[in-house]
């Protein structure tokens, strides 16, 4: 794929988390933002932000704080930025029956500790930052 061109890709499940967690830091993420099991691949794009991960089957993660559960695909794509990942997929949160699928993260830019979640949808849903920090 053309997207994936001159990407750094990391493998094996030790080495993809350590980079997807060093990439959420780099672009001021919250760590536990993907609570990812046996990860098979990881990808990263400099020039465009774009951003693969691939793990071996799909992980449902319930974010207690915010009593959210969301399911992550054994493939998940985006582009990364500061405080922002967009056209995402591969990630889907609980909202009732529906799992819509989250296609936009955005952290605020001023510290007000909040993050937003967006949907095709056009529901977007907010919470405070720290209900996705690393071990929630």
């Amino acid at each position: 794929m053309a997207e994936r061109e001159g990407a750094i890709v990391k493998k094996g499940h030790d080495e993809c988390l350590k980079t997807a967690l060093s990439l959420l830091q780099e672009f001021e993420l919250p760590e536990g933002l993907l609570p990812l099991a046996d990860i098979i691949e990881i990808g990263y794009v400099k020039a465009t932000g774009f951003i693969w991960i691939t793990q071996k089957k799909k992980v449902e993660h319930k974010f207690n704080m915010v009593s959210k559960l969301v399911s992550y695909d054994t493939e998940i794509t985006g582009y990364i930025s500061k405080k922002k990942i967009k056209k995402l997929k591969g990630v889907k949160a609980k909202e009732l029956m529906l799992w819509p699928p989250v296609n936009e993260i955005t952290v605020d830019e001023q510290p007000t500790g909040k993050i937003h979640f967006k949907s095709l949808a056009g529901i977007t849903k907010t919470f405070p930052v720290e209900a996705f920090a690393a071990g929630q």
